[in-house]
């Protein structure tokens, strides 16, 4: 009988090591992580001004006697809409808004008499839109704002 000993030739290869699955494992929670930082600082952001109010001025100058303002603008993550007939100049009004979403249009429409009109449209942050125009049915509109 033969005895079975061990084998003491050269040390068998070992299996590679997965250090790169650990690795990419600590750069894949490290993007997630920071990725959880950027919105959580976005998402700040955004409701910071989403909460900041502007006053917008609509003002309507000229000597139109006939005369229909219709305006929107967004108001508290809201689109608001309204409409004026007037049969005097000058008028002026104000409104006050909030929320992400800003701006909207002011459209001056002139009747049948005709006559001319300017609109302006200022809002707290300095952006300032004008418009003009004459003759029966002509608008001027201030948009953009």
């Amino acid at each position: 009988m033969s005895e079975q000993g061990t084998d003491d030739g050269p040390d068998r290869p070992q299996p590679p090591r997965r250090l790169w699955l650990w690795v990419l494992l600590m750069v894949v929670v490290l993007l997630a992580l920071a990725s959880g930082a950027v919105s959580a600082v976005l998402t700040h952001e955004v409701s910071k001004e989403g909460s900041k109010k502007l006053r917008i001025r609509y003002e309507v100058t000229g000597t139109a006697n006939d005369v229909t303002l219709t305006y929107s603008t967004w108001q508290d993550e809201a689109l608001s809409t309204g409409r004026l007939t007037l049969r005097t100049l000058p008028w002026a009004g104000e409104l006050e808004t909030r929320g992400f979403m800003n701006g909207g249009s002011f459209v001056v429409g002139l009747g049948r008499s005709g006559g001319d009109v300017a609109c302006s449209v200022t809002v707290e942050d300095g952006t300032r839109r004008t418009g003009r125009a004459s003759g029966a049915f002509a608008t001027a509109r201030c948009d953009g704002y």
